[in-house]
């Protein structure tokens, strides 16, 4: 078990700058097409432009547990942000995106409130990150691509990351990866007003291919747990709902506050010593069990989800290191039903998808990507059904919303390295 604090001693940044080599072909394609658009719309030298690979996340178990302090695991995939970039010596940001329209510009010197609804938001974000801790006088010319519908993959951290990097790059800063988590929280927490944990961005940045992720977020430890011999092949199936509302302004926040209710009361029922913000981590397993049956049903409930999906996790661990991916599976559908009846957090399409998945051959598992409240739904599944678990969601799916049936996507993923610069 590692600390993200004791890699202060080892220097350990995000800075392992790699060659265009390591990418997949299909991202090598991308990357080359993006520098040439900063070459293009920006006058950008070649030679000058450098890209970050920010991938996406997904957390098999461990869901809404870490904005209290809770156990989880996570794995990057082989689907990213992608965002190239040359300084810009003036001290202003201008950047475009291939998802998204119009041109994001700003000057460092006087960087913007939150704006409602602009793609933007993230980066003027990691820019006032940046500058509350470092000094930062040069800026960046940028075009970014994603590649995965957004919703429930963590995209939010993983252009953030995108930009940190880059603007590190660009005023020749090495920061550690401890801070670099810390510096993208101020992004989603203060600037943008979400008040989620580390989860996203520990494994954007700490995540290995062809390992799982263990991250206690109480403690700061984590561990990449390898993928045993005995293990059977698998991948990741992720299935884009069509819905795609933001999280700010939905139930999750108020999940979090519901969360530290429920972990008050407890506290306060055992005359324990309340914290100025209480997390269910700081309430002893045994006074959960011991006050559980005098919260309000509500609390009840949020509390319990933490406390069960605390201990899926531990043991997902022993089964993820015996091989055993039928039982690991049942745990992630045990953590989507917990998500759904005990926290509450998903929307009718996403469960649609998760009961579909659910009852699909060659699925071991599945569950919410993310809040639940928009985006993906994940699956744990043997390769060799991929065609069949495809058809079966593009069959049943749009019967349960036709709304959504033009939207909906089916893609197969397998674990992948963390953030990079290239």
């Amino acid at each position: 078990m590692v600390s993200l604090t004791s890699q202060i001693e080892a220097g350990k940044t995000a800075f392992d700058i790699l060659d265009l080599r390591s990418l997949s072909e299909r991202d090598r394609r991308r990357a080359e097409r993006l520098v040439q658009e900063v070459v293009h719309r920006f006058g950008a030298r070649e030679e000058d432009v450098r890209l970050v690979r920010s991938p996406y996340r997904i957390a098999p178990l461990g869901a809404h547990v870490d904005h209290q302090l809770g156990r989880v695991t996570g794995v990057a995939i082989d689907r990213s942000t992608l965002l190239a970039f040359a300084p810009n010596f003036s001290g202003r940001v201008r950047l475009e995106s291939l998802n998204f329209p119009g041109r994001v510009e700003f000057d460092l010197r006087e960087i913007p409130p939150k704006k409602d609804g602009d793609w933007g938001n993230y980066a003027r974000g990691a820019a006032l990150a940046l500058q509350e801790h470092y000094r930062i006088e040069v800026g960046i010319d940028g075009v970014l691509e994603g590649n995965m519908p957004i919703g429930g993959l963590s995209s939010s951290a993983s252009v953030g990351l995108a930009y940190l990097l880059a603007l590190e790059y660009a005023n020749g800063l090495k920061i550690l990866v401890k801070d670099n988590i810390s510096l993208d929280r101020f992004i989603e927490n203060v600037y943008i007003g979400l008040n989620n944990g580390i989860l996203d961005q520990s494994a954007i940045l700490l995540s290995r291919r062809g390992k799982l992720m263990y991250l206690d977020t109480a403690t700061e430890d984590y561990d990449l747990y390898e993928v045993p011999q005995v293990m059977p092949d698998f991948e990741f199936v992720v299935v884009y709902s069509g819905v795609s509302k933001g999280l700010v302004g939905t139930g999750y926040n108020r999940r979090v506050a519901e969360c530290e209710e429920a972990a008050r009361l407890l506290l306060q029922k055992a005359g324990l010593p309340v914290p100025g913000r209480p997390k269910l981590r700081h309430v002893p397993e045994e006074v959960f069990e011991q006050y559980l049956d005098q919260l309000p049903d509500v609390l009840a409930r949020r509390a319990r989800h933490f406390y069960t999906e605390n201990q899926r996790v531990r043991e997902g661990l022993e089964f993820w290191q015996r091989g055993d991916l039928e039982s690991f599976g049942r745990l992630m559908n045990a953590s989507g039903r917990s998500s759904i009846r005990d926290y509450e957090s998903g929307s009718p399409p996403l469960i649609a998808i998760y009961e579909i998945l659910t009852e699909t051959d060659g699925v071991f598992g599945a569950r919410f990507s993310g809040a639940g409240f928009r985006g993906n739904c994940i699956g744990l599944v043997d390769p060799a059904y991929r065609e069949a678990i495809r058809v079966r969601v593009l069959e049943e799916y749009p019967k349960r919303f036709p709304e959504y049936a033009d939207k909906v996507a089916v893609d197969f993923c397998s674990t992948d390295d963390g953030v990079r610069l290239l």
